[in-house]
């Protein structure tokens, strides 16, 4: 048996003329979306994900601001960005790109950010509808992304075991929330569960992102299981995930690729949520979303 490969990013090239047909239909009614981006410090991957962020969105015909404050700024300083941003109505959708300069608390900025502008779904408003089990208006982008690969490769959701290696807000957290909602029995675990690899043994569907490379080998992969690789780490100039492929992939039933799996739906669903958000807030009767 060898794992049916999920690609990333043919699923995220999908995504993506869906929601240039909707943003065609705003712009066509006078409503162009536009996407705020908060982009502090010179974090070299921090730089890459957003350079690639705007590009997708300019691809579809979203107005971009972004703003680059210096890596030395304050938490204020940050705030103030956001809450103009907040009060520009011709921007729809807000990302803060994290992690922030050490000095800057990532709460409070986030607490400021308007539900309704909130692209990432970070906002303990949007969270915490996540965790009652309504349906937020927009979902963090990569555990959103993560879902729709397995609903797009017919991933058996209801009833399955799934079980989370990482605790993190900005992924780990939400990504346990949409499971539990689409009906899988989830554990979340971290570095502190005892006996990991028995734990991630019992899972139908397997979801890594701890952000150590390679450490999910063939020995935490119950046969069959579907592996979603969230991580990414440089590795000798190499980027890799949290999967170690070579031995997992003939075990399992499923696998995402490191590069071409999570990383260009995680974009995708920022473009998604964008639109989204337009939609809901001035959309003139567009749908917010596909679904």
């Amino acid at each position: 048996m060898s794992a049916v490969i999920i690609d990333g990013r043919a699923v995220a090239a999908a995504v993506r003329e869906e929601v240039g047909a909707r943003a065609r239909e705003l712009t066509e009614s006078g409503i162009r979306p536009g996407l705020g981006v908060v982009l502090c410090g010179e974090n070299p991957a921090s730089q890459i994900y957003v350079r690639n962020k705007g590009k997708a969105a300019e691809e579809l015909g979203l107005r971009v601001d972004q703003q680059t404050p210096p890596g030395d700024s304050s938490t204020a300083d940050i705030v103030s960005v956001v809450q103009r941003m907040n009060d520009d109505d011709g921007i729809d959708g807000i990302l803060v790109q994290l992690p922030l300069p050490s000095q800057i608390d990532p709460d409070a900025v986030l607490d400021v950010l308007r539900p309704d502008k909130d692209a990432d779904g970070l906002h303990p408003l949007n969270m915490g509808l996540l965790a009652q089990g309504a349906k937020p208006p927009v979902v963090a982008c990569t555990p959103a992304g993560c879902m729709e690969m397995l609903r797009r490769y017919d991933v058996p959701l209801r009833g399955s075991r799934a079980v989370v290696v990482g605790r993190s807000a900005l992924v780990g957290r939400p990504m346990a929330m949409l499971l539990v909602n689409a009906d899988c029995t989830v554990t979340m675990c971290h570095s502190r569960t005892v006996d990991l690899p028995a734990a991630c043994r019992e899972a139908d569907i397997l979801i890594a992102a701890i952000g150590r490379a390679g450490m999910i080998t063939a020995d935490y992969v119950k046969p069959g299981a579907c592996v979603v690789d969230v991580g990414t780490s440089r590795v000798d100039g190499k980027l890799r995930g949290d999967v170690d492929r070579e031995s997992v992939e003939p075990v399992a039933g499923w696998l995402t690729p490191v590069p071409g799996g999570v990383g260009p739906m995680t974009i995708a669903m920022l473009m998604h949520n964008t639109v989204a958000l337009c939609a809901a807030r001035r959309g003139a009767g567009v749908p917010a979303s596909p679904r």
